[in-house]
């Protein structure tokens, strides 16, 4: 029997799908959050109310959101550098941990240099520790044509381990050496530590700024210049670049570097803004490389979008630390986050095609 609806490729995408479709699927994805609350006996309106007051309400619990917002930046940037060329980089959280480590040997070793030159060394580190690790990853797809979701992923607890192992079970450079028989991961110097300023009362760290700088700069360069028009290319048809010429396997490395960076630029900023150390159980525990994947389907790939975004994230994530306790429902945040993953998805095949719905004697466009 014949299906009464089904789904027609749009010829134009009306450019207010682009902004309506983001804002409905969070708009969905808090009406399914509240059936589930629903369902296991809690007040939506209560806990949302309380997910406002602690995650975005004041200007102390602000900041806090921006602080937990920043690595979600990066790594969000780090998703959408990649899926706009058709890249599944889901090796955002590996990188990221790269990026830490790469930064927090700069803020242990350097420390008679100024601040401001420190800050700028750390963070070239860390996005040339996360963009070599993530080359990896391209190297393999391009020359080997390997499946960048498993090998990136694998890198993500292949990552994970090294951290593990040279804070816990070593006597490495970035482990306390006074830790003796309980140990602990090394402090960076003060001198490395971020700069953060107050604006109106409200603690905005530079490693924000940054990636508000670097969201632009990638708007900049996929929208603006050569090598963007070349992305663009080999994400709709790979065949196509290769007839016009396009250097389809040096591009598929560059992408992966320029992504990997991305994130390994948000490790820096977790050891400049936030720790002060590596932390390979917080990282863990953290998700930023996931939860950054989320950033980028919210923000339908947009760069620019993507930090602000990443706000909104890292206002859950806060507002999930300071209410967690036996009258907060657990696994509400990364239950949240799930669904506006899945109904950005959704959106995103709305955008492509419409429904249809068809009768015996007419068609309808829904």
């Amino acid at each position: 029997m014949r299906s009464p609806l089904r789904l027609e490729r749009r010829l134009e995408q009306p450019k207010w799908l682009n902004w309506a479709i983001p804002f409905f699927s969070l708009v969905a994805a808090l009406i399914l959050g509240a059936i589930v609350l629903q369902i296991t006996g809690k007040n939506p309106i209560d806990v949302y109310q309380r997910i406002l007051e602690r995650g975005f309400a004041g200007k102390r619990v602000f900041s806090d959101s921006l602080v937990s917002a920043t690595p979600l930046a990066f790594t969000g940037l780090c998703a959408a550098v990649a899926f706009r060329m058709g890249l599944i980089n889901v090796g955002g959280e590996g990188q990221l941990y790269m990026g830490s480590l790469g930064a927090t040997w700069v803020g242990i070793t350097f420390d008679n240099i100024p601040t401001g030159l420190m800050i700028s060394l750390m963070a070239a580190v860390g996005m040339l520790c996360g963009g070599l690790y993530a080359g990896i990853v391209g190297l393999l797809r391009a020359r080997f044509d390997t499946n960048e979701i498993i090998t990136s992923l694998m890198m993500n607890y292949l990552a994970g381990i090294l951290l593990t192992y040279l804070v816990y079970n070593s006597f490495s450079y970035w482990r306390d050496p006074v830790s003796g028989n309980f140990p602990s991961p090394r402090a960076i110097t003060q001198r490395a530590e971020w700069n953060t300023y107050s604006v109106f009362g409200v603690g905005l760290p530079i490693a924000f700024l940054i990636a508000i700088a670097m969201g632009f700069a990638i708007w900049f360069l996929y929208k603006r210049t050569r090598f963007g028009f070349e992305v663009g290319i080999l994400a709709d048809s790979p065949k196509a670049a290769r007839y016009a010429g396009i250097r389809t396997s040096s591009t598929i490395v560059l992408v992966m570097c320029l992504s990997g960076a991305m994130a390994g630029l948000g490790g820096a900023a977790d050891v400049g803004n936030f720790r002060r150390y590596m932390d390979p159980k917080g990282l863990e525990l953290s998700g930023y490389g996931y939860t950054g994947i989320v950033v980028a389907a919210l923000a339908r790939l947009n760069p620019i979008a993507a930090v602000f975004v990443a706000l909104l994230m890292g206002g859950l994530n806060n507002a999930g630390y300071s209410l967690r306790g036996p009258n907060f429902p657990s696994g509400l945040v990364g239950t949240l986050q799930g669904l506006i993953l899945f109904t950005a998805v959704a959106g995103e095949i709305l955008i492509k095609y419409r429904i249809r719905t068809t009768t015996r004697r007419s068609e309808v466009v829904a």
